[in-house]
């Protein structure tokens, strides 16, 4: 799938959602898509000026909040949390004109406990690999172009290089990171 902020909003996420449909029961990239959400907000994007990432879809770790859509970090602790803030990452994506289509799947606590379940999208059989496997996965099957990860050792990395696709994330621990596809 490929997005292009010159795309409408509406024909992205429905472009986005689409693939989630066909693919996602094999890929498990997605712990909670918002399509009513995400189409609510790619309309209004629409009906409006556009932003430098107009229209774009991004997946977001389940360890990072997003107004309105459960965060669980993978764990039962969380389960039923909501946030009621967007993670400054979050806002700064919507206030260029992104559209949050939801979160992706994580290790539990993206560190240690749960695995993710998501599976590698060029082999089923193999792991995308590391605490953003979800985002990974999602972004080298053509969900969404860009996803929101994070990295303590080797989060993004890995699951990157894993899964064939580029990931970035700042020097320092704990950082911020993103996985996008070209």
């Amino acid at each position: 799938m490929v997005q292009t902020p010159y795309a409408p909003a509406v024909a992205n996420v429905h472009a986005a959602l689409q693939r989630i449909g066909a693919r996602d029961a094999q890929v498990r990239a997605w712990l909670h898509v918002d399509d009513t959400g995400a189409l609510a907000a790619a309309r209004a994007l629409d009906a409006g000026e556009p932003g430098p990432l107009h229209g774009i879809c991004v997946g977001v770790k389940d360890v990072i909040a997003v107004a309105g859509m459960p965060l669980t970090h993978n764990s039962p602790l969380f389960s039923g949390f909501v946030p009621a803030e967007d993670a400054p990452c979050v806002a700064t994506l919507r206030a260029a004109g992104a559209v949050i289509l939801g979160k992706t799947d994580t290790t539990e606590f993206a560190a240690a406990g749960r695995n993710a379940a998501s599976a590698n999208p060029h082999d089923f059989a193999r792991t995308p690999g590391g605490s953003s496997a979800g985002s990974a996965a999602a972004v080298a099957d053509g969900h969404v172009p860009l996803a929101l990860a994070t990295q303590t050792g080797g989060s993004t990395i890995r699951p990157a290089s894993f899964c064939g696709i580029h990931g970035f994330n700042r020097l320092r621990k704990k950082a911020l990171a993103l996985m996008w596809h070209c």
